[in-house]
């Protein structure tokens, strides 16, 4: 009898179609880490010694604190730490303490969540908004609270993974069309018959692993084709993408086209929640039937005073959405020209696209060890062949400090023959 091949992914350890102990599959990680630590797991965990900016301390996991250049944020406005935003939040723990203590519906909206909610419609030129307390769950919530079974609910392939949950939670039927291919997505609408008329095409705005844009314009032609509703996840759009920094939606022209604006208040809001823009009718209704709306506690007072500021900063385009595009392009520029494939990125998320997980762990390890905090994306996030750095760009890095990180880049680069 032949020995087993020992284990040595990450897709191994999940489902065992019912054949053992649900717990099997944590014994089983649990003895390949001991023995067997992928060297792309070094990077994660780590410790953040201060506020978020764009030079930090960080602790490793084997205790040493130094200093990195930050390319590992969401934060790309760096309103994390925005005096505005920082004193609202001061001044709002005075006013109401640190925590709500009960959902929405029951004792847990105060005016400032209903400034914000204003804000945020009135950012979308919406009718309304509706706020969750976490991003994941936003989305969740909203699908499955409007899709049921005998509906179809059409994705991106690349959609981030709260939407396929909430897609799986609604008992819908659900489509896959391939990232960003139009005509696959039209073969698909053609093939909906004609009595399934609960119809909702979900797509990313900004891909969250790719950097690159939905097609919207294309998209919504499609869906008014079809007679679909259309729902966008604006999660890293929003004020990075459009003329004013209102999305992808903003700029492909076509925001008014779009039924259901979702988005997280944890990316450039830099804080935590979520929120859906629409109607009045569909806000009210989500409401009632969103069950992670419904049954969670509202998000806390003093982040609320804080996104207050932050989206009042966006409507006022005084966030620094220019400084940051200036940075994109800066960094995307260098990149290009040492001779990183960055996929077709039009974001602030820039992707070094390395295809080899052992590579990608030393590359992402020297790189950190020497000063750049960069994010390291396998699987499941992305296919283990196409796996890759992912740099956040934010708007408070300085040339000094973005030379310093394509020097980096350029050294261990090269060390891995990942360019030239």
């Amino acid at each position: 009898m032949t020995e087993e091949a020992p284990i040595k992914n990450f897709e191994n350890f999940t489902s065992q179609n019912g054949q053992a102990d649900i717990f099997q599959k944590a014994h089983d990680l649990d003895t390949f880490l001991r023995s067997t630590t992928p060297g792309y797991l070094d990077g994660l965990g780590l410790q953040i010694l201060g506020p978020m900016t764009s030079n930090v301390k960080i602790q490793e996991n084997d205790n040493v604190i130094h200093d990195v250049i930050m390319m590992g944020s969401n934060s790309y406005l760096s309103l994390t730490t925005h005096p505005r935003v920082v004193e609202a939040c001061k001044t709002a723990t005075d006013q109401y303490g640190y925590g709500m203590g009960a959902v929405s519906l029951y004792a847990g909206t105060s005016p400032l969540h209903r400034e914000l909610e204003s804000l945020i419609a009135q950012f979308y030129g919406t009718e309304d908004a509706v706020l969750f307390p976490c991003g994941y769950s936003g989305n969740i919530g909203v699908i499955s609270a409007l899709c049921g079974p005998g509906d179809v609910i059409i994705n991106d392939t690349a959609n981030h993974a709260s939407i396929f949950d909430g897609c799986a939670l609604s008992g819908a039927e659900i489509k896959l069309y391939l990232h960003r291919n139009m005509r696959h997505l039209e073969k698909i609408l053609k093939r909906l018959p004609a009595s399934q008329q609960g119809r909702l095409i979900v797509t990313d705005g900004v891909f969250s692993m790719h950097g690159d844009l939905a097609p919207l314009d294309e998209i919504v032609a499609l869906a008014r084709q079809y007679n679909c509703r259309i729902m966008i996840d604006e999660a890293h759009g929003v004020g990075v993408v459009g003329s004013t920094g209102r999305g992808t939606a903003e700029h492909f022209g076509c925001t008014r086209e779009i039924d259901i604006i979702y988005g997280t208040l944890s990316k450039t809001p830099g804080a935590i929640g979520g929120y859906c823009a629409g109607s009045i009718a569909l806000t009210r209704y989500l409401r009632y039937y969103a069950r992670t709306y419904f049954f969670s506690t509202s998000i806390p007072a003093p982040i609320v005073a804080g996104l207050v500021e932050v989206f009042k900063l966006m409507i006022e385009d005084t966030a620094g959405r220019k400084e940051l595009m200036e940075n994109v392009r800066y960094m995307l520029t260098g990149l290009k020209a040492l001779g990183f494939n960055t996929g077709e990125t039009k974001s602030a998320i820039i992707p070094l696209i390395i295809g080899d997980e052992e590579k990608l762990g030393a590359f992402q390890n020297d790189l950190r060890r020497n000063g750049l905090f960069t994010n390291v994306v396998t699987y499941p996030a992305v296919r283990r062949k196409e796996c890759r750095l992912r740099l956040n760009v934010m708007n408070t890095l300085t040339r000094e400090e973005m030379d310093r990180a394509l020097n980096l880049l350029n050294t261990f680069g090269k060390k891995y023959s990942i360019i030239p």
